[in-house]
């Protein structure tokens, strides 16, 4: 090829920025189109990691490195099937990675689940995180009690938020209107439930540390959930140690309580107009540990039901794609001719931020072998000139990087003024008047 490769990286999230790393530094370096249907780019790590863990949403400076890297540009505010179809893609780049995540929750399938006040992690967890297309949800979290379904890092996640004081929610990038409605709730309990027990509980221990250190809540596990707990692994069994030392302590009277209730699937969301309890069945786990139902149902009345139970990818059009997985349809992170991906929706919604590096990085070794081989024709179209011209042509409103920056700036400065890391700008309509002003200065 006597020119550098021009791949489409769908999605700005951590794969997609790996993805990019390894294509850039790549010998000799190809051209990176990152496409972003927000006008800011993060992924999960800006609108997904809890506002009170700024540790984790440091790994965005290396994002920023990568971004500065030659031959890389940012195209956000760009709809891959509004503004840009998979076709187009394939004819305007020599490849095509998509690193768009698993954008929405995985279902109970029990009835009640769409109740109003039963909710999916992702919108809950996208409404304090200040994503723009959920900032219209009414979360009436002036409840009594709040059941999260689920025993992952995102159901305990949505279990510290809804327990935090002002005073611990107030030095965070959660959004406002979120910080109010938590720090302004009546709520007094929330209820975590997992279906098997705590030695099975996915989470791990630095998360389940921090809810026995809520300044606003005492935290209750019941002491017979721990009996013949066996770890099969050192995070079992850490976990095990902080649940010992969570059930023996005494409550202290706090405002608000964190309950966990193991060996428990819900059967029902009750209510008539909206949520007002959840029916739960005993479970026990068989040779497999696998958890099984026993006829054992209790009902527990609550006004708020948050449904954690796994995230799953979403269809795109023209991609070939496995539903029984929720993932893209791949063979390593090959789709078919020209196309790749990488993160969540090539593997499924499994590890850490870091996890991504290693899949990104096989996916683009994939995308490079098939370019040595001859397996990856160079497209006669793929030209930045040519991509430029359609989004023209159908009047996107493109955010390059430094509309970012200077949206990352303003944030930033607001944040400033209240001891915050950013004050985030919540609509699209403010996110496009901060990028567009680098435009028009």
């Amino acid at each position: 090829m006597d020119r550098p490769l021009r791949v489409a990286i769908v999605g700005s999230g951590p794969a997609g920025f790996y993805a990019a790393g390894a294509l850039l530094a790549a010998d000799p370096p190809a051209e990176v189109d990152m496409l972003e249907r927000l006008p800011t780019p993060w992924g999960l790590v800006r609108l997904g990691v809890a506002p009170d863990h700024p540790k984790l949403k440091t790994v965005s400076r290396a994002f920023e490195k990568i971004a500065d890297l030659p031959g890389f540009r940012f195209l956000g505010n760009v709809e891959v099937g509004r503004d840009l179809h998979h076709s187009d893609l394939v004819r305007l780049y020599d490849a095509v990675i998509y690193a768009v995540g698993a954008q929405t929750d995985r279902r109970l399938g029990i009835p009640g689940e769409d109740l109003p006040g039963s909710w999916p992690a992702t919108e809950f967890v996208a409404w304090y995180n200040g994503h723009p297309d959920f900032q219209n949800i009414a979360f009436d979290l002036n409840v009594d009690r709040a059941v999260v379904i689920g025993v992952g890092n995102v159901a305990l996640d949505i279990a510290r938020m809804l327990a935090l004081t002002r005073d611990e929610l107030a030095p965070t990038d959660a959004s406002d209107a979120s910080i109010d409605a938590i720090a302004s709730s009546t709520l007094k309990e929330i209820v975590v439930v997992g279906r098997r027990g705590p030695a099975q509980a996915a989470f791990t221990t630095p998360e389940l540390q921090e809810m026995g250190e809520l300044a606003g809540a005492d935290v209750f596990v019941d002491p017979a959930d721990l009996v013949g707990a066996e770890p099969k692994d050192t995070n079992a069994e850490r976990n095990l140690a902080v649940l010992q030392e969570l059930a023996a302590r005494e409550p202290e009277g706090k405002p608000r309580r964190v309950v966990f209730r193991f060996f428990h699937s819900p059967v029902a969301i009750l209510g008539d107009e909206r949520v007002e309890g959840i029916e739960l069945v005993r479970n026990v786990l068989d040779e497999n540990e696998r958890a099984v139902a026993t006829d054992e149902t209790e009902t527990l009345e609550c006004g708020l039901v948050f449904r954690s139970v796994g995230y799953r990818g979403v269809e795109l059009p023209g991609v070939p794609f496995d539903d029984r997985r929720g993932t893209i349809a791949n063979d390593g992170g090959r789709v078919g001719p020209r196309v790749y991906c990488a993160g969540w929706i090539k593997r499924g919604p499994t590890g850490v931020i870091g996890t991504n590096k290693k899949d990104a990085t096989e996916t683009v070794e994939l995308l490079l072998s098939d370019v040595a081989a001859g397996r990856l024709e160079p497209n006669p179209d793929a030209t930045s000139a040519a991509v430029d011209e359609l989004l023209a042509e159908r009047g996107a409103r493109v955010v390059e990087y430094a509309g970012w920056t200077a949206i990352d700036a303003a944030e930033r400065a607001a944040g400033e003024k209240g001891g915050r890391p950013r004050v985030k700008f919540c609509s699209w309509d403010e996110l496009l008047a901060a990028a567009e002003k680098i435009a028009s200065a």
